[in-house]
């Protein structure tokens, strides 16, 4: 799982570069659209951290770079703010296809603008979270003042923004004029969620004001204190990340936690479609068990073999610090590590035979602290005394019963 590169098609049959991010430790319960900036692209670092903070939250965001922009085919040029409402809707067709309708829909800047175009759009959207975004697309233009005349005039100009130069055509200028942003808003009726920070100095507060107001319930708004337009602090995107994904799961459907009930001190609970994804109730605890890609798991937990080396190696640090403590020793850390494997047992005498091979642990032991030589031996010999070492040693039962 994790970060995926995409392709997909707009719909002038171009190819558009996106990165697909999924969590790491579950399937996605919603799909997230993500529109950038003018100008950006999907790897601006601000959208990377939202998007990280949204899989965390067990969301999937697919963000791509509009046409004519980062590895997206096509000239900037010869697009305009229309054409990239329409590359959303491709991308939400990309995601229906393939994975899921997206149900949220997030853009920065004029990306917000038109996040909410967008989203009127496709049917599968439930909620929009907008950052920084406009009142209007024409309010672009102010970026472009000093070359206003002479697109007008010419036709085109050549404008440099932050640092990069783009070609801007009139027809860029006269889509923006023909598209009414508080109106669309207005007959959105989707859950609307606006976050705009009061020291913008690109893209100015009122905005979010004007757009709060056109909106109809279910509206909110968050106000990102001290946060630049481009929300070059992580710790602003970060957050910016976590209130849409608590925000959102009021507006989109998610599928109940399943509850695991046991009189047991464990539980394990696996349905049948899903592989090897493994639900568990561990003491007062839940967790997901699972088997690695390569054994066509999903990795979305530990295998039951690094679940069993872990109660090892908890039980190893606990009891050797148990130890020390009543010594009185000066050990201010013990880190165990270990591993699991089946290898030929020592001294065997029929090494070449595959039925000779054992269960095998490795256990490393770093301590520190200011331990002479004798006492770090002693240590040693106690690390073999742990109740969870001692159990792997000695004969075991394991009684069954259907209940």
């Amino acid at each position: 799982m994790g970060l995926q590169k995409v392709t997909f098609n707009n719909k002038e049959g171009q190819t558009l570069a996106g990165r697909l991010e999924l969590p790491v430790d579950q399937h996605p319960h919603n799909f997230v659209l993500f529109a950038h900036c003018f100008t950006c692209t999907k790897n601006l670092l601000a959208v990377a951290h939202i998007s990280r903070a949204l899989t965390s939250k067990g969301f999937g965001v697919l963000r791509f770079d509009f046409t004519g922009l980062g590895e997206s085919e096509g000239d900037f040029e010869n697009t305009n703010f229309s054409g990239n409402v329409q590359d959303l809707v491709a991308a939400a067709d990309y995601l229906k296809g393939n994975y899921k309708a997206p149900t949220l829909i997030i853009g920065h800047s004029l990306g917000g603008a038109a996040s909410i175009f967008a989203a009127a759009e496709i049917a599968s959207v439930k909620a929009v979270a907008t950052v920084g975004a406009p009142s209007s697309p024409a309010h672009v233009k102010h970026l472009l003042r000093s070359e206003l005349d002479e697109i007008t005039s010419t036709g085109k100009a050549t404008v440099n923004l932050s640092g990069r130069d783009f070609t801007i055509k009139k027809q860029f200028l006269d889509d923006l004029e023909t598209k009414s942003l508080t109106s669309t808003v207005k007959n959105l009726r989707k859950a609307l969620l606006i976050l705009h920070s009061p020291q913008d100095q690109i893209v100015g507060i009122q905005n979010a004001e004007e757009l709060y107001v056109a909106a109809h319930h279910p509206k909110s708004f968050i106000s990102l204190d001290g946060a630049d337009h481009l929300l070059s602090n992580k710790n602003d995107s970060m957050y910016v990340g976590e209130v849409i994904a608590g925000w959102a799961t009021r507006y989109v459907d998610m599928a109940p936690r399943e509850s695991l009930t046991t009189q047991h001190q464990v539980m394990a609970s696996l349905d049948a479609e899903d592989g090897f994804t493994t639900s568990m109730k561990v003491g007062n605890h839940f967790m997901t068990a699972d088997e690695p890609i390569s054994y066509g798991g999903n990795d979305f937990g530990p295998s039951p073999y690094e679940l069993v080396s872990a109660g090892l190696s908890a039980c190893t640090a606990m009891t050797i610090q148990m130890y020390v403590k009543r010594k009185g020793w000066p050990l201010t850390n013990v880190e165990v590590h270990t591993s699991y494997e089946k290898t030929h047992a020592v001294d065997c005498e029929n090494c070449e035979n595959e039925g000779t091979k054992i269960d095998t642990f490795y256990r490393e032991i770093q301590l520190t602290g200011d331990l002479d030589g004798q006492q770090k031996t002693r240590i040693l010999e106690i690390a073999d005394k742990c109740p969870v070492h001692k159990t792997l040693h000695s004969k075991t039962q394991v009684i069954n019963k259907l209940i």
